[in-house]
């Protein structure tokens, strides 16, 4: 059956751009740029305007963080069948359903915040409906770059800055908004983001695209996902790695670094930090657009090297602006192994399976970043807050170590742009 799948993916071709498109900036790539771009600022400012316009409104911590699992876990429960389904039915469908479903829900809640919480259930459904929608958005977020651009590693850094930009100035905007007492106005220009990313899709031109084969079920698409995804020794090799650091060095990392910098330095310094990574990743980026070495995973992992510097920083009581530093140069690697990583998904994976592999590849490691997340509080109570982090500067060396020793990883070869 494996077998079968990926002779089909490479004997039937699946869509592509045309030959005379430019290599990235294509009218498809145009359209999915800035459908991305409104999604991707969508989501950003969800977060801070939901918690912000809770404890504005009276309501306490407790409920700000029911808020928040009510919008993740659908996400990290769901992103498998969102993977399934946008095999199934084509991808650019499912992020239009997506899209539809978030301008619903948040057109919904711009009314609550607007009128006024009555009941907080209606709050957590319609979180559940954000959350949902974007587990059956992201599997197909990743698979529409080859299909929209013939450079894409390059469209890949474009998006990573876009979504860096966005990660920077989403958050900001929700908070001058909320500020004003304007939560509802938020949730109002979300839906707005979500209905030019409906439309922009729908404008897309694409050839056909592979499907499984028609009869199979849900539950067997998804096992043939899976063999696909465990065939690949490079692939279930990244995502194993970085199970351990989301656990031990990335999730508990924001919480662990707020609890020191604020107390110390203040919470403007702490946002002046974290604003140096937002940089950082967009200048990781747009290095990526023109960077293409030969392994491109390699090169990836030599770049997340950076990523023990801000930890290991915090724990020798650097001054703010090297702390900084450190978390531009943190950025930059994270920027640079975000595309490598994503372009070597898109590009050696068959288009039949694409959708359901990258489901597992998000669900295997972005899945595991709550868990790492909840346990730093307890980790600090139990061994203190420069232990945790200590092992957190460990464990981000010998996860950028593995990935460099690991051959299926180090050896994988960039596949050659689209002529």
């Amino acid at each position: 059956m494996e077998e079968r799948l990926i002779d089909r993916a490479v004997t039937e071709p699946a869509a592509q751009p045309p030959a005379g498109d430019p290599a990235i900036w294509s009218r498809n790539f145009r359209y999915y740029f800035t459908a991305r771009s409104a999604g991707l600022l969508s989501w950003a400012m969800l977060p801070v305007a939901v918690s912000a316009g809770l404890l504005a409104g009276g309501y306490g911590l407790d409920t700000a963080g029911y808020a928040m699992a009510f919008l993740v876990a659908p996400f990290a429960g769901l992103v498998l069948f969102g993977g399934v389904l946008a095999d199934r039915f084509t991808a650019r469908r499912m992020m239009i359903l997506a899209d539809l479903a978030n301008l619903t829900a948040h057109l919904l809640l711009a009314l609550l915040f607007i009128h006024g919480i009555d009941h907080l259930w209606q709050l957590y459904a319609l979180l559940v409906v954000a959350g949902t929608a974007n587990a059956l958005f992201q599997p197909g977020a990743s698979s529409t770059v080859p299909l929209v651009s013939r450079d894409v590693q390059g469209a890949n850094g474009v998006l990573r800055t876009s979504e860096a930009i966005t990660g920077l100035g989403g958050p900001a905007l929700a908070g001058v908004l909320v500020g004003f007492g304007s939560t509802g106005w938020v949730m109002v220009i979300s839906a707005v983001a979500y209905a030019t990313s409906a439309v922009c899709l729908f404008a897309l031109r694409l050839g056909r695209i592979p499907a499984p084969p028609a009869g199979e079920s849900l539950w067997h698409n998804l096992a043939v996902g899976w063999r696909e995804f465990r065939s690949r020794s490079w692939l279930w090799g990244v995502i194993l790695i970085w199970m351990f650091y989301a656990v031990l060095s990335w999730g508990p990392q924001l919480s662990v670094a707020a609890g020191v910098i604020v107390p110390e330095h203040g919470a403007s310094a702490f946002g002046l930090i974290n604003a140096a990574l937002g940089a950082g990743t967009i200048a990781g980026g747009l290095l990526a657009i023109r960077y293409k070495p030969e392994r491109p995973l390699a090169a990836g992992a030599a770049a997340m090297l950076a990523f023990p510097l801000y930890p290991l920083g915090i724990v020798l009581g650097w001054p703010v602006w090297l702390l900084a530093a450190a978390q531009v140069a943190v950025g930059i690697g994270i920027g640079v192994w975000g595309v490598m990583w994503a372009t070597s998904v898109q590009t050696q994976v068959p288009g039949e399976v694409l959708n359901r592999v990258h489901a597992y590849e998000v669900a295997g490691s972005v899945g595991m970043y709550p868990i790492g997340s909840s346990l730093a509080g307890p980790a600090v109570n139990a061994f203190g807050t420069d232990s945790v982090l200590l092992v957190g500067v460990v464990v981000a060396f010998l996860t950028a170590s593995a990935l460099l020793l690991t051959r299926p990883i180090r050896t994988l070869r960039r596949v050659p742009d689209r002529a």
